[in-house]
C-alpha cells in the first residue's frame, strides 16, 4: 500500500512540475483587415487582431496628422496642422478581438468649404502588447 501511495505522489508532482502555463500566444493583426475610410473631418479604422489568447481586453490607439488645406494643396495657418488620436479599450473574445475607432479632427479657425482636410500618418497600436500598423 505503501508502495501504491508513493507512486500516487511521484505521479502528481511529475504532472505539477511537467505542466505548462496558458500564455497569450502570438498577437498579431490579421491580414488586410486594418483598414481606414476617410469621411471629411474623421478617419475610422476597421481591423481585427488575433492570437491574444486569455486576454481580457486590449487598448488600442489610433493617431493621425490632419492638416486643412485649400484647392491649391496649400496649409494656410500653421494651427490647421495636427496630430489627433482615439483611444479605445477592445474586448477580446475567443483570442481575437475585433475593433472600429473613429479620429475627429477639430481646427480652430474650422476647416470650411473649399479648404478639406487632409489626412496623412495613420497608426494603430496595440498598446497592450505593443504592436503598430501603419496604413
Amino acid at each position: 500500500m505503501k508502495r501504491i501511495v508513493v507512486m500516487f505522489l511521484a505521479m502528481m508532482v511529475g504532472s505539477v512540475v511537467l505542466a505548462t502555463p496558458a500564455w497569450a500566444g502570438a498577437p498579431h493583426f490579421v491580414d488586410d483587415t486594418v483598414q481606414a475610410t476617410i469621411d471629411g473631418n474623421s478617419v475610422t479604422v476597421v481591423g481585427k487582431e488575433a492570437g491574444l489568447g486569455d486576454e481580457a481586453q486590449i487598448t488600442v490607439t489610433v493617431t493621425a496628422d490632419a492638416a486643412c488645406v485649400n484647392p491649391g494643396g496649400n496649409h494656410p495657418k500653421a494651427a490647421n496642422k495636427e496630430s489627433f488620436s482615439t483611444t479605445e479599450i477592445v474586448p477580446v473574445q475567443n483570442g481575437k478581438a475585433n475593433f472600429e475607432i473613429t479620429v475627429t479632427a477639430t481646427f480652430s479657425p474650422e476647416c470650411v468649404p473649399p479648404m478639406t482636410v487632409a489626412w496623412s500618418n495613420i497608426t494603430v497600436l496595440d498598446e497592450t502588447n505593443g504592436l503598430s500598423v501603419s496604413l
